[in-house]
């Protein structure tokens, strides 16, 4: 994944302002730093690991927090589709924490989310958390992908996998700043396959260097897109600490 810096003078409530593009498997690629990845020739803006209704699935379990993840996911994900005005969205999977997610939406929430896909070809991909959503929140079901050149899917394929765009692993990565270590939640690609990172608000990610990264990466072309404020900052695996 060879990733340059867009330095790009629009408004900061662009989402496009400190991008970063990439190319996998010949196809130019956007990493937003919200966490989501826009494909500007084919209109489309995919996101991942949702993982929506989490706090009230806790809730169910005794642990109690603040039930505001489903309100602040599903607002960024409305200001990106606000901004970018995309003719299709694709969610990796996990969209829902868990098989009763989407029936645990308030009325409200509901609409929102119906309304926010009106005119658009909306995509659930089935994940591990939600294999099949029962309630109906619009758009279509489906296990995987293939546009063009790219084919999206919730969990990365061991091995060879060109053009293949996932979610599932929660990428996250730790650099050294100085004398400051920074760890914040990344992409992570190389030039034939890219991992997004987890858009809930109550997730949390996973170490690059983790077992459960190995093989996925040729680490000569390893690059990750650590999210900061407002930005994405492009790093090579060497830079990498666990």
């Amino acid at each position: 994944m060879t990733a340059r810096l867009v330095r790009v003078c629009k408004p900061d409530l662009d989402p496009l302002t400190g991008a970063i593009e990439c190319a996998v498997s010949g196809e130019t690629l956007t990493l937003l730093a919200d966490g989501a990845l826009w494909w500007a020739s084919e209109r489309t803006l995919v996101v991942s690991d949702l993982h929506l209704e989490k706090g009230s699935r806790m809730a169910m379990r005794g642990q109690f927090v603040p039930p505001y993840d489903t309100e602040l996911t599903l607002s960024r994900v409305e200001r990106l589709v606000s901004a970018l005005s995309p003719l299709r969205v694709i969610s990796l999977g996990d969209a829902f924490d868990d098989v009763g997610g989407a029936e645990r939406l308030d009325v409200s929430v509901l609409e929102r989310l119906k309304a926010m896909q009106s005119g658009l070809d909306w995509i659930w991909i089935a994940g591990n958390h939600d294999p099949h959503i029962k309630a109906d929140i619009g758009g279509i079901q489906t296990d995987e992908i293939a546009l063009g050149s790219l084919v999206f899917r919730h969990e990365p394929t061991r091995g060879e996998a060109i053009g293949e765009i996932a979610g599932h692993l929660h990428p996250a990565a730790r650099v050294f700043l100085g004398p400051k270590s920074v760890r914040r939640r990344c992409f992570a690609g190389d030039d034939n396959r890219l991992i997004l990172p987890a858009m809930g608000a109550y997730t949390n990610g996973l170490s690059v260097t983790s077992d459960a990264f190995s093989g996925l990466f040729q680490h000569a072309t390893m690059t990750v897109g650590l999210l900061g404020e407002g930005r994405v900052y492009a790093f090579p695996r060497r830079m990498l600490f666990v």
